[in-house]
Formats: structure tokens, C-alpha cells, sequence
């Protein structure tokens, strides 16, 4: 009875919107997006058996009872997600179809112009993008693929994007901030190294929601934050501005952060603490090919190209109390450190970045945290519930929305003389 009334109410409102709004394609992609997440709410109480019989669960070795439950559910998730894109997708045309859905093309240009194809290749290029994602997270999720292949996954799930970037001449420059500009000019073009560079934060962005896992509700929590926060901007950036270009490309990732922060706080509801569901690879892949967040897995970085010796798993450990601590490393547990590696642990505890727990006689650092946000959080202040541990994070991933936002809207006057 409640899903029903939220959802008679959402459809009531979301009538009311059609007929106010300037932005009627925008209202309808909300409302796909709070039916989306309905169904992602309803559905996955109704797959907890046919997962667990298919073998897709997981062991929460952080809770003493050590329950198992059903893994994998970024699967169905992902699915909602992309059929709400794929029953949107005609909305944002609908101008260039006549009464009969024909397509008008450009033989009288005055009444409606030539038809985006460009848009529509920017949308297709996206959602087989984020596909290919779910696709891919689903085999590791299957396979339990190895590290060193794994870390390719979102460039070859990139690739879609890249293609469609190049065919349509996508700008390879970027803008020099003022201070630098009387030695590189206005604008400096990087030419192939701009692929390199979109190649390289599709793989940071994608890995760093994976690296983050570990307790309950982190993964789903942190990708509805940062959702949240892209269509806060998206909404800023609409409000009272002229350039239709930016006001369509601001649209456009509305189109798609929208429905996914609605089937994302479904999931977040099962997944939170107690979990009675694992979001598993499949959404972890899946979020990080539709966000960015990048300073977990720069952190991570000393122990994923093995400067500092990396244990398989990094997850917290669960205490005899009950809370979690910080798992640690121990740093020549299987071999002699490398001297930059040393450089690396030292730098980062001299800046609280890394907890001491050893040292050896000459006053060498020889156990630490494992280098996860969530042991950083723990080494400082735990030990925590699993779900404080959850809630301080999301702070932190909050602080940091937050600090982005004045960095847009009030530091970048002094860096660029016009909005980027």
C-alpha cells in the first residue's frame, strides 16, 4: 500500500511539473527515475532465494554470526537502471517527430531544425559504455577475476565513449589557469595524451568505489552522495543561465545521474547496515563508470603497483568487542622493501595519511594500516561500529562534496577569468 500511495502521489506531482516546467524532459526523467527506484526497492526482496540458490552470496565475515547473504545484487540493479534509460531515451527527441512518430529531418530547417543525431550518438556511446560495465563486473563477480587483468575492464567498457569522443572531434585542449598563462597561452592542446588521460580516470574512477568495499552500506552510500551532489551542480548550473550548449550538456548528465541515484537509494536501503543484500563487482563497476571518485584509489596506490607489500584482502577486521579496526600490513613480511616504497610510507605518516603500529630497531616503520579510506578512518578513529564506521565515511564523502562545490563556485574566479 505504500509503494502505491508514493508512487500515485510522484506521478501526480510529476503531471503538475509537465504542465509548470520549462524543463519537461527533465520532469520525466524524474519521474522514471522515483519509478525506477521503486521497482529496485520491490525487486530485489523477491531474488534473495533465487541468488542464493544460483551460489551468487557472500559470507559478512564482520559480523560474529557470520550470516550469508545474497551477492551480486548490482546486477538486477543495474538492469532497472538501464531499462528506465532505455524507455527515456525517445523523450529528449520528441520535437522531431510528427503525430504519426515519423522523424522530421532538416528539409525545412525554419520550422525545427536537423535532427541531434550527435546527441543521440552521445547518449547510445553512454549507456553501452555503462552495459559493457555491468557486463564485465558481472563476470568478476562470477569468475572472481585476478587483479592484473581486472584493472583493464573499464578501458575496454571505455572504449564506446572514446570512439564516439574522436569520430565527432571532441576539443583534446584544455584551459591553462591564469597564473600559468603568460608561459602556455590561453589554451594548450594535448592531441592523443587526451585519450590517455580520459582512458586513465575511467580506470581510477571505476576502481575506486571496488577498492572502497568492505562493510555495509559504503559502497551504495558513497555513490548516492556523489549522484546527489552532480545533480546539485546540474540544477546550480541550469538556474537563470543562457548558454544552450552548457545547459544541454548539464541535461544530459542530469538524464542519467537522476534515475541512478534512484535505483541507488533502493539498494542502499537493502544493502545498509544490517546488510541483507552484497552490491557486489557488478555495481561497484557499474557506479564507477557513471561517477568519479578518485582519491581512494590514489591512496591506494603504494600498495596496487606494490611499492608496499598488499594483502589480497584490506578490509577492516572485527574485533572480539564487536567494532572494527583497522587491518594493518606488515611492510617485509615476504621480501625487502622497495627504497621508494619507503619514501612513500614515511611522506605519507609524516602527513597522517598512515598509522605507525611497528618499528624496527632502527626506528623503521615495519607495520601500518592497509592504505583503504576506510582503514585511514579507522586508524584514526576507531574502533567503531560497522555502521558508525559507514556514517563517518559518508561525512567525509559529504565535507568533501561540499569543499568541491566552493572551489567551483567561489575559488575558480581566481584561477579562470571566465565559468569552465
Amino acid at each position: 500500500m505504500g509503494v502505491q500511495l508514493v508512487a500515485a502521489s510522484a506521478i501526480t506531482l510529476l503531471a503538475a511539473g509537465l504542465m509548470l516546467s520549462t524543463y519537461q524532459t527533465l520532469i520525466i526523467s524524474a519521474g522514471i527515475a522515483i519509478i525506477a527506484g521503486l521497482m529496485t526497492w520491490t525487486t530485489l526482496p523477491t531474488l534473495y532465494e533465487t541468488f542464493l540458490n544460483a551460489r551468487l552470496s557472500g559470507v559478512d565475515i564482520l559480523k560474529p554470526s557470520r550470516p550469508v547473504i545474497p551477492e551480486t545484487m548490482g546486477l538486477p540493479t543495474a538492469i532497472i537502471y538501464l531499462i528506465g534509460l532505455f524507455i527515456f531515451m525517445p523523450f529528449p527527441f520528441m520535437d522531431w517527430f510528427d503525430g504519426s512518430a515519423r522523424l522530421i529531418h532538416s528539409e525545412d530547417p525554419s520550422a525545427i531544425g536537423t535532427f541531434p543525431y550527435r546527441k543521440l550518438g552521445e547518449i547510445l556511446a553512454a549507456i553501452l559504455a555503462i552495459q559493457s560495465m555491468v557486463l564485465l563486473g558481472f563476470a568478476d563477480d562470477v569468475l572472481d577475476v585476478r587483479w592484473r587483468y581486472k584493472v583493464w575492464f573499464p578501458a575496454i567498457a571505455g572504449i564506446p565513449l572514446l570512439i564516439f569522443y574522436y569520430t565527432n572531434e571532441g576539443a583534446t585542449h584544455v584551459m591553462i589557469p591564469l597564473q600559468l598563462r603568460s608561459y602556455l597561452g590561453d589554451l594548450v592542446d594535448l592531441g592523443s595524451f587526451y585519450y590517455v588521460y580520459m582512458v586513465m580516470v575511467i580506470i581510477f574512477c571505476t576502481h575506486s568505489i571496488n577498492i572502497l568495499a568492505g562493510i555495509n552500506g559504503i559502497e551504495a552510500g558513497q555513490s548516492l552522495v556523489i549522484s546527489c551532489s552532480v545533480i546539485i551542480n546540474d540544477l546550480l548550473f541550469l538556474y537563470n543561465n543562457s548558454d544552450r550548449a552548457s545547459v544541454e550538456a548539464h541535461l544530459f548528465s542530469l538524464y542519467f545521474m537522476l534515475p541512478f541515484a534512484g535505483v541507488t537509494t533502493a539498494l542502499l536501503w537493502h544493502n545498509w547496515f544490517p546488510a541483507k543484500v552484497f552490491v557486489g563487482d557488478t555495481f561497484c563497476y557499474f557506479a564507477g563508470m557513471t561517477l568519479a571518485v578518485v582519491f581512494n584509489f590514489i591512496y591506494s596506490c603504494p600498495q596496487l603497483f606494490r611499492l608496499v607489500e598488499c594483502p589480497r584482502h584490506r578490509m577492516p577486521r572485527l574485533a572480539d568487542d564487536g567494532l572494527l579496526r583497522c587491518s594493518t600490513v606488515t611492510l617485509e613480511s615476504k621480501k625487502p622493501m622497495h627504497k621508494l616504497g619507503r619514501v612513500v610510507v614515511q611522506m605519507l605518516h609524516s602527513v597522517g595519511l598512515v598509522k605507525a603500529f611497528k618499528y624496527d630497531d632502527k626506528g623503521r616503520i615495519v607495520e601500518c594500516n592497509n592504505f583503504t579510506l576506510l582503514n585511514l578512518v579507522l586508524a584514526h578513529c576507531g574502533p567503531m561500529s560497522e555502521r558508525n564506521t559507514t556514517c563517518v565515511v559518508l561525512c567525509l564523502q559529504v565535507m568533501a562534496s561540499m569543499f568541491a562545490f566552493f572551489v567551483r563556485y567561489k575559488l575558480i574566479e581566481y584561477v579562470y577569468d571566465k565559468p569552465v
